[in-house]
């Protein structure tokens, strides 16, 4: 009988322990995110692919699932964003040249309007930047936009307006990858 119930408790664990997680490019991505005491769901992910090659895990964190990409850019609420490094060819400069050009896209070629921001995102890259790194980005709007690398705080960038140019990254008309856009959204 206590061997029955033992096994039976590995199993509701092992389960439970599933339930958080779900598993993409063999990375295990969890099915929620806290942000600033909030926890918001994982809405979807998607794999950012550049010439064929997989190069991160994305996963998009709602407080309610959606699939409406510009609710989402637009929405001044809790939501985050990870991103899990999946090729040793990321490195910070293309991560850099990546977020430049995402930004771009994002605001239509009208970026400079979000500079000084911009330019203190990117420095949140500017450390080595290895497979398997995770960042997060993490949007509430008492605190705006902060961004951790494998856990450890890089900072902060505060307004509405940047969080919507920063998600336009993924979630625009001109997304960092249309797959990966599809991904998020779970469509």
């Amino acid at each position: 009988m206590k061997t029955l119930f033992l096994t039976i408790a590995i199993v509701l664990v092992s389960f439970q322990f599933q339930a958080q997680t779900i598993t993409v490019s063999d990375r295990e991505i969890p099915t929620e995110m806290t942000i600033n005491e909030k926890e918001v769901k994982l809405n979807g992910t998607g794999i950012r692919e550049k010439f064929f090659m997989d190069l991160y895990v994305g996963g998009l964190y709602l407080t309610n699932k959606s699939k409406d990409a510009q609710a989402i850019i637009k929405a001044n609420e809790p939501m985050g964003i990870k991103i899990h490094i999946v090729s040793k060819l990321i490195s910070s400069k293309k991560m850099i040249d990546a977020v430049e050009e995402g930004f771009e896209n994002s605001t239509d070629g009208n970026q400079e309007q979000y500079r000084e921001k911009i330019n203190t995102f990117i420095s949140f890259f500017k450390d080595e930047i290895n497979k398997e790194d995770v960042f997060d980005i993490a949007y509430h709007p008492e605190t705006g936009t902060t961004v951790y690398k494998n856990k450890s705080k890089k900072g902060s960038i505060k307004g509405l307006d940047f969080k919507k140019a920063l998600f336009g990254i993924w979630l625009s008309d001109n997304p960092a990858d249309d797959d990966l856009k599809e991904g998020m959204l779970n469509l």
